[in-house]
């Protein structure tokens, strides 16, 4: 995977005429609210199912947690670094597991390369010199890679003390912005890529605070801002090591970091589907499955995926909807976002994706808004909240009881641990 794209464009759209001729971003037509400023929109129609771009991110970071729990992935684009077998053996907790259709596993292990100074390990040659000529040079710790003391590992722990699992983000994210600006020769190019990314803290005609950044939040974005400035600061990027700046900075990564998860492990299953067999093997298959899948989830739960986030410049164009046209996915098992129609798209008509997971878009408009208004610092106004309006702004007696059990932990815990980014 070489890095002239990252030099030469912001994002990797398909190598197709067509794919390039029916998406098209305008800025300032947003019409879900006049503040969110952006969308993108349909050139030409596009049928359901269709794959309306691939996109790589700006950057990209594995979760730290994640990572330390070792789920093994490629530093550059996270593509996971198990075999589906030994992925298999050490989430069921099945030392001796043989998987069937061993062959159906797209993982290469004689391709893996690590760094020769630190020893983090990337998937290919190719992904290896894309990071050292992208970020990695500024980060590699060489030999310091296990002192807990280097400034870089102070910040990663300070971080994994701060925001538990489930992650929805890294500290890490926001190192290789910087240590991408720091190395590139063209530094105006890249400051100018990320400052296209929304990064209030705050929507002013709404007065919504972003709920990491109010004031329970300020003893600890003053110590990370402290680590980070001692590792990462940086001449030519000095206003985001002021407090204004990283306050501004870490919402960019809070409100667009797109979330990423690669798995061999789902890659083979996925390839076993598409075997061609009688009906007694896909049974005995699909059983074999089956229960791997239960094993699993007695011995690890639902945390089965390497992990991380990125910043993809096109995606973030994309408004969100409480009834989305189109989904991301990462069939590659890398960092490529393949955004696809979930539905048929006319020319003109809007590109819309959700923000909310599936359990969340079920949930009643006000529990919608608020999720939405702490976290993306906007209120929707798609057909479905427009259609809900005249609905009374109270949540669900069962989300009423949630949100009681939030508050009583809230009070004992949030002074000391931030766990959504």
């Amino acid at each position: 995977m070489g890095n002239d794209a990252l030099r030469v464009a912001a994002v990797d759209v398909c190598r197709s005429s067509l794919v390039r001729a029916q998406v098209g971003a305008r800025r300032g037509t947003g019409r879900y609210t006049v503040t969110m400023g952006k969308g993108l929109f349909a050139k030409k129609a596009i049928k359901k199912g269709d794959t309306i771009f691939i996109e790589r991110p700006l950057v990209s970071a594995q979760f730290l947690w994640n990572s330390l729990y070792k789920y093994k992935a490629c530093e550059f684009c996270l593509r996971a670094l198990e075999t589906a077998e030994d992925n298999a053996r050490r989430l069921s907790g099945i030392p001796d597991l043989s998987l069937p259709h061993p062959e159906l596993c797209k993982v290469h292990p004689e391709l893996h390369q690590a760094c020769p100074q630190c020893q983090v390990m990337y998937c290919s040659n190719e992904c290896r010199q894309a990071a050292a000529d992208q970020y990695h040079r500024a980060l590699c710790l060489g030999t310091s890679q296990e002192d807990p003391n280097h400034p870089i590992s102070k910040l990663k722990d300070a971080w994994r003390s701060m925001h538990y699992p489930p992650e929805t983000s890294s500290i890490m994210l926001m190192a290789r912005m910087v240590a991408t600006v720091k190395q590139a020769q063209d530094k105006g190019h890249w400051q100018k890529l990320f400052s296209q990314f929304c990064s209030r803290a705050a929507n002013e005609e709404e007065e919504i605070a972003h709920k990491l950044l109010g004031e329970k939040f300020q003893g600890q974005l003053t110590v990370l801002r402290t680590l980070f400035t001692t590792a990462l600061y940086d001449d030519h990027l000095n206003r985001w090591f002021t407090p204004e700046g990283f306050r501004s900075l870490f919402s960019l990564v809070g409100t667009n970091g797109q979330g990423i998860g690669t798995s061999s492990l789902s890659q083979w299953v996925h390839a076993c589907d598409a075997l061609a067999l009688t009906s007694q093997q896909r049974e005995q298959l699909d059983s074999f499955i089956d229960q791997l899948y239960k094993d699993v989830e007695k011995e690890t739960g639902d945390f089965l995926n390497c992990e991380g986030s990125g910043l993809f410049l096109l995606q973030s164009a994309c408004n969100h909807s409480c009834i989305p046209n189109a989904a991301a996915s990462f069939p590659s098992n890398n960092f490529l976002l393949h955004l696809s129609a979930l539905s048929d798209i006319s020319p003109g008509e809007e590109i819309g994706i959700s923000y909310l997971d599936c359990c969340q878009c079920d949930r009643s408009r006000h529990s919608r808004h608020k999720i939405l208004r702490d976290n993306y610092l906007f209120i929707c106004s798609c057909p479905k909240c427009v259609s809900q309006m005249d609905e009374l702004d109270l949540t669900s007696d069962e989300e009423e009881e949630e949100e009681e059990e939030g508050g009583e932990a809230e009070g004992d815990d949030m002074e000391d641990e931030m766990t959504d980014v």
